[in-house]
């Protein structure tokens, strides 16, 4: 490849993926970035870039590609993080025994936001051709939309659930162990949203499909699928992308995918990162409490037979003394 005045090499701040082979890349990884096309290459598909820059120059990213390479979760991390802040710090006891670092107000922050990580990258994957803008603000009043997906079979919006119990869906329902949720009137508010949105920029009418992801559900059974929201298993959503009706030809994705990394198009403001090392602290500490549990767990049932076997030989003596 030869070199291009366009690129600029950098060291992303924020999780993207390259624009030519649809390669994840990680915040912290070192990449091209076009400056006419606001997106981001990977260095095997721009090996010969001169025109380098320092890690983190600020001149590297600008409003719309700090929209564009936005890390999955943004949103629900730094509300994880608020949420957790107001924890009282776990005592001695606590730690030994693995009593989870959580406050009960930020558990549920918590695990959404492993929901999203997951569904970011799988969404990462789905390679050339493909576009996905993830936590996008919209508006001024603190809503976002979890995942734009925006490729060859048209634009949808993701709505990542992360519901460990049963799943059951109807035309108009959508029921998490026993209690009905609003999971799909949401995604069609949001999706006609971002549609509105993405028309009024494009000046022509943009069709969004909504979808809503489950993750982590022990059974999903769907009575009658909803006849305007896609409800898919996480292990099913980029086949279910994939497989629909071309709608879209690589210059109208292309030309969307711009249109939608633009913070204008939503009507909100810059937001600021997350901070993404306090979280990856928190996740650990959870990890560790949890493999700390399991130790405990193990332990005593190992201690059984031997408390067993102590009793079987303590027991006829103590009969014995009885009897007499």
């Amino acid at each position: 490849m030869t070199t291009d005045s366009d690129g600029k090499r950098m060291r992303l701040r924020y999780a993207g993926h390259c624009r030519l082979c649809g390669a994840a890349l990680p915040a912290g990884t070192d990449a091209v970035y076009e400056r006419s096309t606001r997106s981001v290459r990977c260095l095997t598909c721009a090996p010969d870039e001169a025109d380098a820059a320092e890690p983190g120059d600020a001149d590297a990213e600008t409003p719309a590609d700090i929209l564009r390479l936005r890390a999955p979760a943004s949103a629900v991390i730094a509300e994880t993080l608020r949420v957790q802040a107001g924890a009282p710090p776990r005592s001695r006891t606590a730690r030994l025994f693995g009593v989870s670092p959580l406050s009960a107000d930020a558990a549920p922050w918590f695990l959404g936001t492993l929901g999203e990580l997951h569904v970011g990258r799988l969404l990462d994957e789905l390679g050339p051709g493909w576009h996905v803008i993830h936590a996008i603000p919209v508006g001024s009043r603190g809503s976002d939309i979890d995942h734009l997906v925006i490729g060859p079979t048209g634009v949808f919006t993701i709505n990542t659930k992360h519901h460990p119990g049963k799943v059951w869906v109807a035309s108009r329902a959508l029921v998490v162990n026993g209690q009905r949720t609003n999971h799909l009137r949401n995604a069609v508010h949001e999706a006609a949203r971002a549609s509105k949105l993405l028309s009024s920029a494009a000046q022509r009418r943009v069709p969004v499909t909504p979808v809503v992801a489950i993750v982590g559900a022990r059974a999903l059974t769907v009575r009658e699928h909803p006849a305007d929201v896609l409800v898919v298993r996480d292990t099913a959503l980029r086949r279910t992308l994939r497989d629909r009706p071309t709608a879209l030809s690589p210059a109208e994705v292309d030309a969307l995918a711009t249109i939608a990394a633009a913070p204008a198009t939503w009507g909100s403001a810059e937001a600021p990162a997350p901070d993404l090392a306090a979280f990856a602290a928190l996740r650990e500490s959870v990890a560790s409490a949890r493999r700390r549990q399991r130790t405990w767990a193990v332990g005593g049932l190992l201690a059984i037979p031997t408390l067993l076997l102590a009793v079987s030989q303590l027991l006829p003596a103590a009969l014995a003394v009885l009897a007499g």
